[in-house]
């Protein structure tokens, strides 16, 4: 997770948002806690709009089927 952690900081500083996209939903995929890997799904799905990223629409059936939109 340490090598995760560095490259999601070298991505912000890099203001990289496709990377982060995929870094943060790395981070999710990792977790066993629910509510965690949804802070870093949302965390994800914000930086691949902004990136104008095709796993947008991934991300956000991933956050609905967890109830974290209505």
């Amino acid at each position: 997770m340490k090598r995760l952690e560095a490259a999601i900081l070298a991505a912000h500083d890099a203001d990289d948002r496709r990377a982060l996209a995929r870094l943060y939903t790395r981070a999710a995929d990792r977790l066993n806690d629910l509510d965690a890997a949804c802070f870093f799904l949302t965390h994800a799905y914000v930086f691949a709009l902004e990136a104008g990223a095709p796993e947008a629409g991934v991300l956000h059936a991933r956050l609905k089927a967890h109830g974290r939109e209505a």
